[in-house]
């Protein structure tokens, strides 16, 4: 029996359907030969992806290890705001520096400085939210600021945006004040409004960025003594009160519509990390004198943030990563400023329970390395 005789057409269809096939793919979208991130190099034994649940691990389901090889920069890093110079405020231990987070089921590699920044080269990667994100952000620049040369690094700032800039590398490091994400704005008589469905003045600031990392929650839930804004608009109808988690889940989702129709999932990536937990109770006195984290939950408490953020993202379009903490994080009640969120004398320190205690924020060097060795790994 003869052969077939295959027509070039035919041959040429093979060829690109192979092609097509062979191609790399990424939790984040389809990966060309122009996109940024290159995978030869990943260390992450496993990382959690919505396309390929083969690859999933459970960054969230670990324990906290001691390593006396911690931290990974010095206390007296010059970008660090007072609030979290906790060494420097007279905190007298510093164990708390040298707890590593580790995955039951996958590794998160120690970070280096100049792998991140050799990966984020001619890039700009902005971190957005409340001060716990400025946080993160001081935690991240300290991280990599000790491989760049005097000279060769600076702050620049730009409205509610701040940049750390590595000038060989024409890396930025940012950081984007918008708590709410949604927009907050001065209305007749002075009143505080809340627009639930406006969001561009803050978001002006995000456009170009190759690496967005989101955050907020605590904002939302305030006391009404504490509140920021008198009054919710939506459209335009106005309402005195709202239930805040139906304020939460359309402010997100106004946040949602932006990326969805803004941010191109082959040129960028968007991480939403979970609320940061507070040791808040007993008056904001729960984190003090604290000196090593909680080993296990007696009973594990979920937020209704972080219920409402994980609906949000189901329903978007673009594949946004969920980088959750909030569990990690619970465990350390040890790595809070508490009476150190500013400098004591040692006067001071003998009577530490007459001043007020923070159990929101974090001492650096501390927790927020971790999420940001979590953020490397994912990148």
């Amino acid at each position: 029996m003869a052969k077939p005789a295959y027509k070039p057409q035919f041959l040429l269809l093979i060829g690109i359907f192979l092609c097509f096939f062979t191609g790399k793919s990424s939790q984040f979208g389809l990966e060309t030969d122009e996109f940024w991130l290159n995978e030869e190099d990943s260390e992450v034994n496993m990382v959690q992806s919505r396309r390929d649940s083969s690859r999933h691990c459970d960054f969230t389901s670990g324990k906290w290890v001691y390593d006396p090889s911690y931290p990974l920069y010095d206390s007296n890093c010059p970008y660090l705001s007072t609030a979290v110079s906790c060494q420097k405020n007279g905190r007298p231990d510093s164990d708390y520096q040298k707890w590593k987070w580790k995955p039951h089921a996958c590794s998160i590699p120690r970070f280096d400085a100049l792998k991140f920044l050799a990966k984020m080269r001619r890039k700009r990667i902005m971190l957005v939210g409340d001060s716990i994100m400025r946080n993160q952000w001081e935690s991240l620049v300290c991280l990599v600021q000790g491989v760049v040369p005097m000279g060769r690094k600076k702050v620049t700032y730009n409205g509610l945006s701040m940049a750390f800039h590595a000038l060989d590398f024409e890396t930025s490091i940012e950081f984007s004040w918008a708590p709410l994400l949604v927009e907050l704005k001065k209305g007749p008589e002075n009143k505080r409004i809340l627009h639930l469905d406006l969001i561009e003045d803050n978001a002006r600031y995000w456009r170009g960025a190759d690496v967005l990392v989101f955050d907020s929650a605590h904002w939302w839930t305030h006391s009404e003594q504490w509140s920021s804004w008198d009054y919710y608009m939506e459209g335009k109808s106005v309402y005195k009160v709202m239930n805040p988690m139906i304020a939460y889940e359309k402010g997100l989702t106004t946040w949602a519509k932006w990326i969805d129709l803004n941010i191109d999932p082959r040129r960028a990536r968007v991480i939403f990390r979970s609320m940061s937990p507070r040791h808040n109770r007993e008056n904001g006195w729960k984190c003090y004198k604290q000196r090593t984290p909680l080993a296990f939950f007696s009973h594990q408490h979920v937020p209704e943030q972080l219920v409402v953020l994980k609906e949000v993202l189901r329903r978007m379009r673009f594949p946004v990563y969920l980088q959750d903490i909030t569990t990690m994080s619970a465990l350390r009640r040890d790595g809070h400023p508490s009476v150190y969120r500013r400098a004591m004398g040692q006067e001071e320190r003998q009577h530490s329970k007459d001043f007020s205690s923070d159990c929101s924020h974090w001492c650096l060097p501390g927790v927020p390395d971790s999420w940001n060795e979590m953020l490397s790994a994912l990148l």
